[in-house]
């Protein structure tokens, strides 16, 4: 069973001292980004590489157990008009299957055109083209999980 919670109840149920993951999954990778623990700033953290989901649920579990989480920001990948197409259903899914193996609140974020400020962002700073594409997933998750605590 899913463990999505609006964002205010995601909050309110963090305790003192512990950080939220914000994640952005896409087919190929999973961006992750970890917050401070007074949850005011999201950092990028590491692009995990997808294989089986259970490989990709160890690394995220592991994670949680190092870092203290209390929760996940998870990108929500709305099209531009707001409506919600197949890589929606594609995040329920891998948030239900996270679900049973990690047992924290997670909360749906608006993700439209994180990916694209981060490379505006990167080109910006006259990023190459490699380091675009090494950065990219985990700068966007920090984006994702940003705007979730600017919002609090």
């Amino acid at each position: 069973m899913s463990r999505l919670v609006p964002l205010r109840d995601l909050k309110a149920g963090i305790q003192r001292g512990y950080r939220l993951v914000g994640l952005d999954v896409g087919s190929k990778t999973i961006g992750v980004a970890l917050s401070d623990t007074t949850l005011t700033i999201a950092t990028p953290m590491e692009t995990i590489v997808r294989t089986k989901f259970r490989n990709d649920a160890a690394r995220l579990a592991a994670i949680v157990a190092e870092q203290k989480v209390g929760g996940f920001v998870i990108g929500w990948p709305v099209n531009m008009d707001g409506s919600e197409g197949p890589r929606c259903q594609s995040t329920k899914s891998f948030c239900e299957n996270l679900s049973g193996v990690i047992d924290l609140p997670q909360t749906l974020w608006d993700e439209r055109l994180s990916t694209a400020a981060v490379e505006r962002t990167l080109l910006d700073a006259d990023s190459s083209r490699a380091r675009r594409k090494e950065v990219i997933d985990k700068m966007a998750a920090a984006y994702i999980l940003q705007g979730a605590l600017d919002a609090f």
